[in-house]
């Protein structure tokens, strides 16, 4: 595709059904940026094996560079196969909060999608949303991609794409309209060490409570 007609192709808004999920996997795997509706907020996403596309998404954000993403499966089951090697612990645990409204930083010891993880390649962050209701055609998605919030670098996040900033609507390739959703970002949970002493560490508090993380993993 030339420049003039990949040009002419952006800002494409999709109303999100299993023809807008087949488009996603497709401007993923090409290169391309889409924005995306979660179970949380709106989200950023290209493929995580992608530099320029990886760079773009920056860019696109006003992001550092060096600040971590996460990578975000739409099924489960597949987050769970790409990271067999996590310990039995925290593969439990994975299966306790997943799907759901948290990001779950684990650790990385083959240093898988170092494009992700900025500076602690053996670190990453993972996502499986809960895809139910208007976002169900979502959870068929086949292809994982390095995802973060859909607005301005230090701006607040969006729940509709009424409310995205005009200048990423126009940067990105592609938009899924999911309509409204609750607006709270992810809650991020440190799993690093649980495998070894079963501690854990809330980073960021969101969309799922502190109380019931710990209702989930243990106190």
């Amino acid at each position: 595709m030339s420049t003039s007609e990949a040009n002419e192709r952006r800002g494409r808004r999709l109303a999100l059904d299993a023809a807008a999920v087949r488009e996603f996997e497709r401007t993923i795997a090409g290169g391309g940026v889409a924005v995306f509706p979660a179970d949380t907020v709106y989200g950023l996403a290209c493929s995580p094996t992608d530099r320029a596309a990886v760079e773009r998404l920056y860019e696109i954000k006003g992001r550092p560079p060096a600040k971590p993403s996460a990578v975000m499966f739409f099924d489960r089951d597949r987050a769970l196969a790409e990271l067999d090697f996590l310990g039995e612990r925290t593969r439990r645990a994975c299966e306790r909060l997943l799907p759901g409204g948290v990001t779950l930083l684990v650790p990385n010891p083959r240093r898988l999608w170092p494009l992700a993880c900025g500076p602690q390649p053996e670190v990453l962050g993972v996502r499986v949303p809960c895809l139910e209701g208007t976002l169900a055609p979502l959870a068929g998605a086949r292809v994982a991609v390095l995802q973060s919030s859909a607005n301005l670098s230090g701006a607040s996040d969006v729940r509709s794409l009424d409310a995205l900033e005009p200048a990423i609507a126009a940067s990105v390739d592609l938009l899924l309209d999911g309509g409204e959703l609750p607006g709270t970002p992810s809650t991020v949970i440190d799993l690093t060490d649980y495998e070894r002493t079963g501690a854990w560490r809330i980073v960021r508090e969101g969309a799922v409570d502190a109380a019931r993380v710990a209702e989930l993993l243990g106190r």
